[in-house]
């Protein structure tokens, strides 16, 4: 259990805590909900012990190990699986001891405490883990300093996960994530059998991976039950309540109040006046519960009309150098256009919008754009773009020399950045900030197409929000890179996707193709049947934590079968009754029951045979993966 009692904590002169409370549950899955900036990372921070509140204690059992993800990620010899591996330190070190050990009792001990934590599957569960957020096996076993930051940043997740701590603290963990390995974490989070506390601002992931919400807002923090929707319907409804509440103890100290001034000089009325003041002063009305302010976007509309298509792709071919990453891209863009680009990372989907916003080169085919289109490409390196001693105000200034600075702040503002903020260094900015100054920025000149690569992962879910507002009210084109569905399924109406070494329009919607990569055990784009087949066989220890794994299926369907036994014996005890003449002569009753029992017992029947046609169909499915 999490517990915090009265927190303050100061920064800078600025309280991002005072006198905060809450109490955190064993087991519970927990998302942390606020503002950018409020303080979410912070409180992790102080949880963790690597800072000191101000006053106020936090209290977590002694015994319980609190995990998260590693601020460096590993980039050395080891191997990927090796470095999962090792984040299991009690299992480190104990395999460490077996092979110098020579006391029989010790080694004794030794085997014991492996057999106790599942040693002997820890390799398979840490590949499985690796797996769901991207990595095929032959990256698991390929050295950490081959992998770009992100991957390694996967890495650093995946040996929280697999040293499973009683605690589990993670901060926006889909933020280097596609949107596959968010569907798999969503899943792996909703069954992780100890505490979860995850500051997120995915709402479905906070729809399907918590049943809880931590709110800190106001600086004080506030535990719901129920997922994000539940959260925000619950508060709603709480802020409706305690404004008219509000709002009636107002009106009832302003009534009292008016007898008060008109007759608290007169004699005669003086004690009721008196008495009235007293009421004024017993009566305290709640604190208005209003939403923290949440920015606009605003994006400058294009300048020119241009003609359709504006871009078409005939069989190009681009990549790095010699290195072509993708190949034979055949597509069109319309003005008019709302793309979603979608795929495992690693499949070309960045390397997509860097060939369209003129970064790297075609090496094949023809791509033709409208000399007159210009192009806003956002992606999460152009951040370092920003002048890091320069403030907001400089550098608009930059691009409004001739402007006053009313008129540049009045843009400033259009951005989403307040006032204080706006004279500001850039490298003082939250990452929501940075993200609306540089997203403000290269639209400034109002383009015809956008090209956004993961756009939302600096962003709060009220900037969010804003953000699909205004997308939806830009009228160009729009190509969207991002693992944020919710964020797809308002602003586009095309699905493309980047497997196989090119990009191609996907034929489903995206709930159709959620659910199956979700059902999928095997991600392998590129390989053939006996290819993927030669990957998954088992070892001895992979064989065994595969059977651990089925176990709770199989006994479902043997439960299923006993009870169909059960029931058909029940009803031939039944029918039997009901061939004997003697039962329609006796009592109506009698006969009513039966037959009452047999229905009953029949349907019963039918839904258990159903269930067991079910659980043996995903078995069968399970066994083939």
């Amino acid at each position: 259990m999490l517990t915090i009692n009265n927190l303050t904590y100061r920064i800078q002169g600025r309280v991002l805590l005072e006198d905060a409370n809450l109490v955190l549950p064993d087991n519970v899955k927990a998302g942390f909900v606020g503002k950018n900036g409020t303080g979410k990372t912070t409180l992790f921070h102080l949880i963790q012990g690597h800072i000191g509140a101000d006053s106020g204690s936090i209290e977590v059992n002694k015994k319980a190990r609190i995990g998260a993800v590693a601020q460096e990620a590993p980039a050395g010899d080891e191997t990927v699986l090796d470095v999962v591996l090792s984040a299991d330190k009690e299992r480190t070190a104990l395999m460490v001891e077996a092979e110098t050990a020579t006391d029989p009792d010790r080694i004794g001990e030794i085997y014991t405490r492996l057999a106790d934590i599942d040693a002997h599957t820890a390799e398979a569960r840490a590949s499985s883990i690796l797996k769901g957020l991207g990595f095929e096996q032959d990256r698991q076993n390929a050295p950490t300093r081959e992998l770009s930051g992100g991957w390694r940043m996967r890495v650093a997740l995946a040996a929280v996960l697999f040293s499973q701590p009683d605690l589990l603290l993670l901060d926006e963990p889909t933020n280097y994530l596609d949107l596959e390995g968010t569907l798999w974490l969503e899943k792996y989070l909703a069954t992780y059998p100890y505490t979860v506390f995850l500051i997120s601002h995915d709402r479905d992931l906070l729809n399907k991976a918590v049943n809880s919400i931590v709110h800190l807002e106001h600086r004080k923090l506030t535990f719901y039950k129920g997922n994000y929707d539940t959260f925000e319907q619950t508060r709603r409804m709480q802020m409706e309540l305690n404004n008219k509440s509000r709002e009636k103890t107002l009106e009832q100290i302003a009534h009292l109040q008016k007898f008060v001034d008109r007759f608290k000089a007169k004699a005669t009325k003086a004690k009721q006046a008196q008495a009235r003041v007293k009421m004024i002063e017993k009566l305290k009305p709640p604190e208005a519960m209003f939403d923290e302010y949440a920015a606009p976007f605003q994006f400058q509309q294009p300048k020119v009309d241009l003609p359709t298509p504006m871009i078409t792709l005939d069989k190009v071919s681009t990549g790095y150098g010699d290195k072509v990453i993708l190949r034979n891209v055949t597509q069109r863009i319309d003005p008019d256009a709302r793309i979603a680009l979608i795929g495992v990372n690693g499949n070309g989907k960045s390397t997509f919008a860097k060939l369209l916003a003129g970064d790297i080169p075609v090496l094949d085919g023809a791509l033709k754009i409208n000399k007159k289109l210009e192009i806003a490409h956002f992606a999460q390196h152009q951040m370092d773009k920003l002048k890091p001693e320069q403030t907001p105000l400089e550098h608009v200034t930059a691009l409004m020399p001739l402007d006053n600075e009313a008129k540049r702040r009045s843009r400033l503002a259009q951005m989403g950045l307040t006032t204080s903020r706006m004279d500001t260094k850039a490298q003082n900015l939250s990452g929501g900030e940075r993200a609306r100054l540089l997203m403000g920025l290269i639209t400034f000149a109002g383009p015809s197409m956008m090209i956004l690569d993961e756009p939302t992962n600096h962003l709060d879910i009220d900037s969010r929000d804003a953000l699909v507002y205004a997308l939806n009210e830009y009228q160009g084109a729009v190509l969207i890179i991002s693992h944020d569905r919710h964020l797809i399924e308002a602003t586009c109406d095309t699905l493309w996707i980047a497997e196989n070494g090119t990009i191609r329009e996907l034929d489903e919607d995206l709930d159709s193709y959620q659910r199956n990569i979700t059902s999928s055990k095997d991600r392998d784009s590129k390989g053939g049947p006996s290819e993927a087949r030669a990957e998954r066989k088992l070892t001895k220890q992979e064989a065994a934590a595969r059977r651990a794994e089925l176990a709770p299926l199989k006994a479902s369907i043997k439960d299923a079968e006993t009870k169909m036994s059960r029931l058909a014996k029940e009803i031939e005890k039944i029918e039997a009754q009901l061939a004997d003449p003697k039962v329609y002569n006796g009592p109506a009753d009698r006969l009513i029951t039966l037959g009452k029992d047999k229905a009953r017992f029949a349907t019963d029947l039918e839904q258990t045979e159903e269930s067991w046609l079910a659980l043996s169909a995903e078995l069968e499915e399970a066994e083939r993966a």
